[in-house]
């Protein structure tokens, strides 16, 4: 999120996503389904986006470009 200019959002979501992972890095499957996760950060981004550019087609633009990024 740095890289993308976004790091001050980082301290305000960080807290939304813990717990999702064990201290090693690994996802918790036993905390939290993969699925809940993944409609959380697709929330989060839309959130970030909306706050940053104020405008529909800049958050879905956003939130592909995050999923495209990060997917591989």
């Amino acid at each position: 999120m740095g890289q993308l200019g976004l790091g001050r959002q980082f301290g305000r979501l960080a807290p939304r996503l813990d717990g999702a992972f064990r201290a090693d890095g690994v996802f918790a499957h036993d905390r939290l389904r993969f699925v809940d996760f993944v409609d959380d950060v697709e929330d989060l981004l839309e959130d970030v986006a909306w706050q940053e550019w104020g405008n529909k087609k800049a958050v879905d633009g956003f939130e592909e470009y995050m999923l495209r990024h990060y997917s591989g």
